[in-house]
């Protein structure tokens, strides 16, 4: 393995500008979804999560097609979806996640559809699907950074409001929140967070640094204020070790920041103080 000196020496290597991007992207975008996604662990809608990643998709096939920006052509696909899902949610004759369902899937093939029209099909098909380490234009550095700003002070905002709704919807009715624009706040949130992640990691993995470092310190912590502040620094932590492992051993950096949020998961999983599986086996025999 690389000597972490060297890894730092390159970060700073004029030569390898492309790294120090990628590991600022996967920061940032490991702060955003740290936060946001501890709303979506604890209302239980990692599926709304993959939805929108999948939600995107077709966004992104036009901004690359037309040569536009790609954050902005993923979150206006993300932005209507996610109004389209609101929307028809509202109907007590279909559940939730059936909804969810039917337009992620349309979402995504329309997408497979777009790109597939473009030159170099299967290459941008995979820098989608799982990232591009060496792919992220100086530009996208400053439209993610001031669209996680943006997300992180609706939250600020917002938070006493998200809270209730994310943990019983029913109370918060009658509590006179407008449950629904609450919905859709949180669904347009989950969706910015998902588009200014996906160039670091890609499409099929954002899901993982949405929902892995907030479940990690959901296991560490019952305090929801405390499960905020550790999932971020969870998040940022992995994406370091994951591009530091991958640059030193040439393996896929999306992939690879993965699998180090798996890897801290089944630890806290085992080893959490109150909720740690093991330690519950040694302390209580069972």
């Amino acid at each position: 393995m690389m000597p972490i000196q060297d890894f730092l020496s390159d970060l700073f290597n004029p030569d390898l500008r492309f790294l120090p991007k990628a590991l600022a992207v996967a920061v940032m975008s490991s702060i955003v979804c740290g936060v946001v996604g501890c709303y979506v662990v604890l209302r239980g809608m990692a599926f709304i999560g993959d939805a929108v990643a999948h939600a995107v998709f077709p966004g992104l096939a036009v901004a690359f097609v037309v040569s536009g920006n790609l954050i902005v052509g993923g979150t206006v696909a993300g932005v209507v979806t996610a109004v389209l899902i609101a929307v028809f949610s509202q109907t007590r004759r279909l559940r939730e996640d059936s909804v969810i369902g039917i337009f992620f899937v349309g979402a995504f093939a329309l997408g497979v559809v777009i790109i597939s029209r473009a030159p170099g099909y299967a290459g941008s098909l995979e820098q989608f699907l799982f990232g591009s380490i060496a792919g992220i234009p100086d530009r996208d550095l400053v439209v993610v950074a001031l669209a996680g700003l943006g997300v992180l002070a609706v939250v600020l905002a917002l938070h006493p409001q998200l809270v209730a709704v994310t943990l019983d919807r029913e109370m918060a009715r009658a509590l006179g929140l407008r449950v629904f624009w609450y919905d859709l706040t949180l669904y347009v949130l989950v969706t910015l967070a998902v588009v200014i992640s996906v160039q670091t990691i890609g499409n099929v993995l954002v899901l993982a640094l949405l929902v892995a470092p907030a479940a990690t310190a959901r296991l560490l912590t019952d305090r929801l204020t405390v499960m905020m502040s550790l999932a971020p620094v969870i998040g940022s932590v992995a994406a370091f070790v994951g591009l530091y492992l991958s640059w030193s051993w040439d393996l896929p950096v999306g992939a690879t920041i993965v699998l180090v949020l798996t890897g801290a998961f089944l630890v806290a999983w085992l080893l959490a103080p109150r909720h740690g599986v093991l330690l519950r086996v040694l302390r209580f025999g069972y």
